[in-house]
């Protein structure tokens, strides 16, 4: 339970153990405060919230949401809809009393006051910024595991916001964003290739706050040949007044007022009708662009004219406009992840014979129609390039999809029906459905036959290990044509012979076969595949247990497309927080996991821990490989002892012109390194020094290049996804020259 100088408990009622609550984050945004946290009762009856000033009388002007927590609901056992979650948001200014109350409240008559110190809170934020939000913004088993492993880093990055009180998107922005200086350049800078770019802006009631500054933000761009294309559905005539008056003399500006409200799409589309330029770009109605957007468009065009499709990174601005949060750094151009989440958004700049093909949007899909138009057009050209610069600014207000997921509800069936469309149009048989992550969807692909699967499982000694492992194929795994070869290296008791010669004896679908030599984990498993029958392999450990009963069929199904090679899952601790989910290239100078022990119903930075995604490599933990690719890269690189040859190997299938597929709905528990060991010898630490400078040399283009599927905005120091440090490119050169010595 989350106590500090500034909160405290005051339980009039001694009624202590009825209620359970964790106060999660306490925030300020511009004016405003906000108290995140979650609440339940040990009778399992509904817990109302609401604050109280200092007699104890409610405090009306107040937002508050509250929403049911998956996290919570499995810890505690709770009822599926049980609200446990709550927002709270208020005006500073609009509290004058000293102490407020946030008050729990069951029908029963029980209650519990939690006391927030108005002064010590604005102190807190003063002196700490948002250091609140890192010590108690994390799942629930994972804040005392971190205090307790990561004393050191704890208390540096705590002093870090001693010393500065602003967070870390706020100090990359300082960093990275453009200057005045930089916009007087590039005023002043002629391209060779200057085509003309229409900006196309549905209107409907806009506030006039949100449309004065959209519109600056448009006219003052610093490369000027642009069309503003507006079409105004709104159901008065004060913006077409607004444009009069402020832009007399502006012919740049195209605007009709539309006879009718025509919906999202049919606004857009007459804002599209209007559009002359070469290139269509879209924006809200209610949002800001970077003034530099459109010069760092055509900066990229001028540099290759066979792109069709870009787009960029985004933020999100508050209703003042002065506060930005919400960093979108995106990946390179990710089609699995965008069929299932659609984080291209803004900006979205198109070739207008695209759009034109593509006939514009849907109105069926309104709500999703940004999502369904993209999908159309990606699916007309890959000459899709990705700027990772901020030059989008999406509004987050209580009306808008940014600030309120639930006043868009209505786009969840939507996406749906805009997946299910794109799948048909390009001959993917597959069911998709929501999931409980707002606008992120999920894939079941449609199995080809039954092939025969290979599991190969080496291993040494550990038989309980292994029998976990073997007993959870069995019972669990509803797919039946697979067989399972053990790759025994080295063993010494009779027990494992025994144990052997008893699974073997009981399924026939079993083999073990023996590895004389000494640990290489990549002779093994190479060794191992030629005695496999599969037309598709699945590497895996000895220590991993079955979560997900349909995890072969998921990851076969992926591996069935010829343009997929290798296939990977999420796999968990044993206390169900995240030990692998993917692989980035480039973490702490070669590759590394990152997102680890958060818990198994996080989200993860942009969705990375819950959305199938195509991505860079995946553990050999529990991977899936077609037999046909493996073979043909070589398989394992020998070389590679012990460590990065899962992630070699990955890169050696995306380098043959193969995608890895990581599908988070396939879990495992993995009991890490019990066969092995870890790396605590000098010998080992030797041996893991060398294989990293051999994957280093190895891939030296790439580690330059940077992880497409990971923004070179996101740090490479830790696993947080946090913004980059500029202080990075000197400590990561560090960091590699001290693990090579």
């Amino acid at each position: 339970m989350s106590k500090s100088k500034f909160i405290q408990k005051d339980n009039l009622n001694e009624t202590e153990s009825t209620f359970i609550y964790y106060i999660e984050l306490i925030d300020k945004e511009d004016d405003d405060i906000v108290f995140r946290g979650w609440v339940y009762s040990n009778d399992n009856c509904p817990v109302s919230v609401e604050l109280l000033d200092s007699k104890r009388d409610v405090i009306t002007d107040v937002k508050m949401w509250r929403k049911s927590r998956k996290d919570v609901k499995k810890k505690f056992e709770l009822d599926k809809d049980y609200k446990s979650e709550f927002l709270i948001k208020f005006e500073r200014e609009s509290i004058t009393c000293q102490e407020i109350y946030i008050h729990f409240t069951q029908e029963d008559g029980k209650d519990m006051y939690v006391s927030v110190n108005m002064a010590g809170l604005d102190e807190s934020f003063t002196t700490w910024g948002k250091v609140s939000e890192f010590m108690t913004n994390q799942p629930i088993r994972r804040t005392a595991r971190f205090i307790k492993n990561n004393p050191k880093q704890l208390f540096n990055r705590v002093m870090a916001k001693i010393r500065n009180d602003k967070d870390d998107y706020t100090v990359w922005r300082e960093n990275n964003m453009p200057t005045d200086e930089d916009f007087n350049r590039q005023r002043g800078e002629k391209f060779d290739y200057n085509p003309l770019v229409s900006i196309s802006i549905p209107l409907y009631n806009t506030p006039f706050e949100f449309f004065e500054p959209l519109m600056e933000s448009i006219i003052n761009q610093t490369y000027t040949n642009f069309e503003l294309c507006l079409a105004d559905g709104s159901d008065n005539n004060k913006l077409e007044e607004f444009i009069n008056e402020r832009y007399p003399n502006e012919n740049r500006i195209n605007y009709v007022h539309l006879e009718e409200n025509l919906g999202i799409a049919g606004n857009t589309n007459k804002a599209l009708e209007m559009a002359s330029g070469e290139y269509v770009m879209l924006t809200d109605h209610d949002d800001l662009l970077e003034i530099s957007a459109l010069y760092e468009i055509v900066k990229v065009l001028n540099e290759d004219k066979s792109i069709d499709i870009i787009y960029t990174d985004e933020d999100l601005v508050d209703a003042s406009g002065k506060y930005y949060s919400n960093y979108r750094f995106k990946p390179d151009f990710n089609l699995e992840m965008l069929r299932h989440l659609n984080y291209i958004c803004h900006i979205f700049f198109v070739r207008r014979t695209i759009m034109d093909q593509v006939g514009g949007f849907r109105e069926e899909y309104d709500g999703a129609q940004d999502f369904d138009m993209i999908l159309r057009c990606v699916e007309k050209s890959d000459r899709i390039h990705h700027i990772p610069k901020v030059l989008y600014h999406w509004r987050a207000h209580e009306d808008s999809t940014a600030g309120n997921a639930d006043s868009k509800e209505y786009a969840i069936d939507a996406s749906v029906r805009a997946l299910e469309a794109h799948y048909e149009r390009v001959g993917i048989e597959a069911e998709v459905e929501a999931t409980d992550i707002f606008i992120m969807l999920k894939s079941t692909r449609h199995l080809q036959g039954e092939p025969l699967v290979s599991i190969l499982i080496p291993t040494m000694e550990h038989i309980d290990d292994l029998d976990k492992c073997i007993s959870s194929i069995i019972d669990k795994t509803t797919y039946k044509n697979y067989e399972i070869i053990v790759i025994e290296n080295n063993s010494k008791s009779k027990e494992t012979f025994d144990y052997y010669d008893k699974i073997t004896a009981e399924h026939d679908f079993i083999k073990v076969v023996r590895w004389e030599e000494g640990f290489n984990y990549s002779k093994i498993n190479n060794f191992g595949a030629k005695y496999a029958k599969g037309d598709y392999y699945i590497l895996l450990n000895n220590d991993i247990e079955v979560i997900s009963p349909d995890w072969i069929t998921r990851m076969l199904a992926y591996c069935q497309d010829d343009e997929v090679g290798a296939v990977g899952a999420k796999l968990l601790f044993e206390d169900d927080t995240i030990q692998h989910c993917g692989v980035v290239i480039g973490v702490g100078g070669f590759a590394g996991h990152i997102l680890t022990e958060q818990d198994v119903e996080d989200v993860g930075y942009f969705g990375r821990l819950q959305v199938q995604q195509e991505i860079s490599a995946v553990t050999a933990a529990c991977m899936m490989v077609d037999a046909k690719v493996f073979n043909e890269v070589g398989g394992f690189d020998e070389e590679f002892t012990v460590a990065l040859n899962d992630v070699d190997l990955c890169l050696k299938i995306r380098e043959a012109g193969k995608k890895i597929m990581l599908d988070p709905n396939v879990m495992m528990h993995h009991y890490e390194s019990k066969s092995r060991g870890y790396e605590e010898s000098k010998e080992k630490q030797n041996r893991f020094k060398g294989e990293i400078k051999r994957f280093r040399d190895k891939w030296a283009k790439m580690l330059r290049e940077g992880d497409p599927y990971y923004s070179p905005n996101l740090t490479l120091l830790y696993g947080d996804c946090s913004p980059r440090r500029n202080v990075e490119r000197f400590l990561i050169v560090e960091e590699i020259e001290r693990a090579n010595e």
